[in-house]
C-alpha cells in the first residue's frame, strides 16, 4: 500500500495556495494516477465485498449479479499493485545493488511491519472481515528475496509459483490432513495463500521493473493480461462445470483448476490476476486522461492504507447495516480522501510508514566520541 513519493507535500504560501497548488497538480509526476485509480478500485472494492449482500456467482444475463466481481477479484489486483509499489520504492525499472539494496531491504521490511501491526490492530475489532493487512504486510518481507532481480527472473519465478505452488500446497495439506497451526494455514490455506500471493505480488513487481508507464510495455501487459484472464476463466469454468460436486480426493486438481474466488488456485491465479495485470495496463494508458474525472477515485488510491483502515474501522463502529452502509462508506471515503488530499497530502497512515521506514533503514549519525 505504500506508494512512491508524492508531489503532494506542503509548499510555501497560504492554505489556499497550497490546497490551489495541491488540486493542480494532483496525480502529476512523480505520482503514476492511473496507479492510484488502480488502487482506489481495489479498496472500493473490498469494501464492497465486506458489506453487499454477494449473488455467489456471475450471470452475464442478470446485472443484479454482476456485484459478485468483487468477490476475491479486488484484493488480488492489491497483491499486484503490491509488486508494482516495491518495484517503484526500489528504482523502477533500474535494479537496485549494494548499499542501496540492503537500504532498501531494510525499508521493506520496516513498512511491512508497520502494515503487519494495522492488520493486527484491525483483527482485534472483531469484525469478522477477513482483514488483509497482515498478509500484505508479509508479502514486503518476501520481496526483499526478489528486489535485486532482473524482470525475467521475476516472471519465471511468478510463473513457477503460480502454476506448481497451489497444487503442491494442496498435496502436502493432503499428507497430513490433521495437520494445524497458524503457519499451516498461513502457508497452505486461508482465504489468502502466500503462495498465491506471493505469485500475483511478483507478477506485479516485474510489471513495475519493465516500467509499465511505457506505452508499449503497457499495451503488451493488456494483452497479457487479457490472454491469461481469459485461459484461466476458461479452464476454470470447464472444469467446476464437470465437477460441481469433487470430492476431497481430487484437492490436487482443484488447486490447480478452480477459478473460484480466494481459492488460492493457479486458474484463479491466471484468471483473476490476468484481469489484475490488463486494468492496470488499461489504466495507465488512459489515466492522465481520466485525471480529473476521476480525481476523487485516485485520491482514495493515492492512500489505500488509510482509506483501507478507515472503512474498517467505520464497519466496526457502525455494525451490520443495510444497503445503504456500501453506498455511504463509498461515498464518505471517496469525499474524505480528496479532502485529505488536497489540504495535508500523503495519507496519514502513509506518512507513518515512511517515516518508519526511513527511520529504521537510516542509521543514526552521532557525534565522535573523545
Amino acid at each position: 500500500m505504500a506508494t512512491p513519493a508524492s508531489t503532494h507535500e506542503n509548499t510555501p504560501g497560504s492554505a489556499t495556495t497550497s490546497a490551489r497548488e495541491r488540486l493542480r497538480s494532483f496525480g502529476r509526476a512523480p505520482r503514476i494516477v492511473g496507479l492510484d485509480i488502480a488502487r482506489g478500485l481495489a479498496v472500493l472494492g473490498m469494501a464492497a465485498a465486506h458489506t453487499v449482500s454477494l449473488p455467489g456467482e456471475i450471470r452475464w444475463s442478470d446485472p443484479a449479479t454482476w456485484v459478485e466481481i468483487v468477490a476475491g477479484r479486488s484484493s488480488i489486483l492489491f497483491a499486484v499493485l503490491a509488486g508494482v509499489s516495491i518495484a517503484l520504492m526500489t528504482g523502477r525499472s533500474r535494479i537496485p545493488s549494494g548499499h542501496e539494496l540492503a537500504t532498501h531491504r531494510l525499508r521493506l521490511v520496516a513498512r511491512g511491519l508497520v502494515i503487519f501491526a494495522i492488520g493486527l490492530v484491525l483483527e482485534l475489532l472483531g469484525t469478522n472481515i477477513a482483514v488483509i493487512l497482515t498478509f500484505y504486510g508479509a508479502l514486503y518481507a518476501i520481496g526483499i528475496l526478489f528486489i535485486g532481480m532482473r524482470a525475467y527472473a521475476l516472471v519465471v519465478w511468478s510463473a513457477v509459483l503460480a502454476v506448481v505452488g497451489p497444487a503442491l500446497a494442496a498435496a502436502l495439506f493432503a499428507l497430513s490432513p490433521s495437520s494445524s497451526g497458524a503457519g499451516i494455514s498461513f502457508v497452505l490455506g486461508g482465504a489468502y495463500s502466500i503462495v498465491a500471493w506471493t505469485a500475483l505480488m511478483l507478477a506485479g513487481l516485474a510489471l513495475g521493473r519493465l516500467d509499465v508507464t511505457r506505452t508499449k510495455v503497457a499495451a503488451l501487459a493488456l494483452v497479457a493480461g487479457i490472454v491469461l484472464s481469459g485461459v484461466g476463466y476458461t479452464a476454470g469454468s470447464v472444469w467446476e462445470a464437470g465437477n460441481a460436486s469433487a470430492a476431497s480426493s481430487a484437492t490436487v486438481l482443484t488447486a490447480f483448476f478452480s477459478s473460484g474466488p480466494h481459492t488460492g488456485s493457479t486458474m484463479e491465479i491466471l484468471g483473476s490476476g490476468g484481469l489484475a495485470i490488463a486494468l492496470i495496463a488499461l489504466l495507465v494508458l488512459t489515466g492522465e486522461r481520466l485525471r480529473y474525472a476521476l480525481l476523487p477515485l485516485a485520491a482514495v488510491g493515492s492512500m489505500p492504507l488509510s482509506a483501507y483502515t478507515a472503512h474498517v474501522v467505520a464497519i466496526w463502529i457502525i455494525g451490520p447495516g443495510g444497503w445503504w452502509l456500501y453506498p455511504s462508506l463509498a461515498l464518505g471515503l471517496l469525499v474524505l480522501c480528496s479532502a485529505w488530499a488536497i489540504l495535508a497530502g500523503r495519507g496519514p497512515l502513509e506518512r507513518l510508514t515512511a517515516r518508519v521506514a526511513v527511520r529504521l533503514a537510516t542509521p543514526e549519525q552521532r557525534a565522535p566520541t573523545a
